[in-house]
């Protein structure tokens, strides 16, 4: 790949929101030299043109073997799990479990807070093991995805955003995998620095051995472990990880660009369609803190939320600071929250509320 061709945008991207603040507190080693500020190209036109054509705002090409495979997959990964828990053994629904919250940790604490935002370092052992858990969640590739997101924060909501929340739930659920991409979102992207993901070697190893990588940790392994261990049977394993685990996975993460993007509160930002949404919270280990997610992009935790219960990511990776596998984790200062929810959330802040308006008498 040639980079050297790229506008650059920088690899910390930042939010679609106009209350982001620089003010850091020091966590783990965390320096203020390190955080990135978008540079303005303007070269560039930071606003794209929102097109009207097509039932999703712009005509494009279907992807009808994407569209039959996810619409297989979901048929009978529906009546799967109506059938399959009442049929195998409890090991077999905690190996499912176990696997899922594996996969889960590598997209919400590896491509995104880790790669995405750069909210935190990671030495290699924990590189490593991050790129095994988001090779278990069975998703495109880490330059793939990063380069999304980065676009999906710097263009929320417009054409050059790849899963557009305007153009309704279907849309930015799944329907964006199902078509060609809008002529926006691939000229974005094409602007976006990835060097700083390419340069890393474990990064390189994974992007060399994608397929492989997929097909033996999403696939081989998590099928084959509970038919040599637990004898339980080759349908029972197939169909559990495949159409249940592995589907609930895909979902848990297309909720974050749906739901999380239209049903919920507004804390921090008023103005910016994120949201903050328990449900996604609990399903995505912590990514439904969306209004927050998108005021501050680069805080680690993803979230204000200080306690584990509904943010097991942000658990799991100060459970890895605390024996230096991560390190330098960025998160704004608690005035800095205060005042930004303070300005420009709509009231909803649960400890910096709107005062209430007066009583007549």
């Amino acid at each position: 790949m040639d980079c050297a061709s790229w506008e650059i945008m920088p690899p910390n991207i930042v939010n679609d929101s106009t209350a982001l603040g620089v003010e850091f507190q020091r966590v783990a080693g965390c320096k203020q030299d390190n955080i990135v500020i978008a540079k303005k190209n303007p070269a560039i036109n930071e606003n794209p043109k929102k097109s009207s054509e097509g039932p999703f705002g712009f005509e494009t090409t279907l992807i009808w073997p994407n569209i039959v495979s996810i619409a297989l997959l979901h048929l009978i990964g529906m009546y799967m799990a109506y059938t399959i828990p009442f049929q195998c053994r409890k090991l077999t629904l905690f190996w499912g479990l176990l696997i899922g919250m594996s996969s889960g940790f590598g997209v919400t604490g590896g491509v995104h807070r880790l790669w995405s935002h750069r909210s935190y370092k990671a030495k290699w052992p924990l590189r490593v093991i991050l790129i095994i858990c988001y090779s278990i969640a069975g998703q495109n590739t880490i330059y793939d995805w990063v380069r999304d997101h980065r676009v999906h924060h710097k263009y929320t909501e417009t054409d050059a955003d790849p899963h557009n929340s305007n153009r309704g739930f279907f849309f930015a659920h799944v329907g964006w995998l199902m078509m060609r991409k809008h002529p926006e979102v691939i000229r974005r992207g094409r602007q976006v620095d990835m060097t700083d993901v390419l340069s890393d070697p474990i990064v390189q190893f994974h992007q060399r051995y994608f397929w492989q990588m997929k097909l033996l940790f999403c696939f081989v392994i998590p099928i084959v472990v509970p038919v040599y261990f637990w004898n339980e049977t080759w349908y029972i394993s197939i169909m559990s990880q495949i159409f249940i685990r592995y589907i609930a996975g895909l979902n848990f993460t297309w909720l974050v660009n749906s739901a999380a993007h239209m049903w919920g509160t507004k804390p921090y930002d008023s103005g910016i369609s994120p949201v903050e949404n328990l449900s996604v919270a609990i399903v995505a280990m912590g990514e439904g803190w969306h209004n927050y997610h998108h005021v501050f992009p680069w805080d680690y935790k993803a979230a204000e939320l200080g306690n584990y219960t509904f943010n097991v990511t942000t658990f799991l990776i100060d459970m890895f600071a605390k024996i230096g596998w991560a390190y330098d984790l960025k998160q704004p200062s608690a005035a800095l929250v205060r005042k930004v929810a303070e300005k420009h959330g709509d009231g909803s802040h649960h400890e910096w509320r709107e005062a209430p308006e007066p009583e007549e008498q």
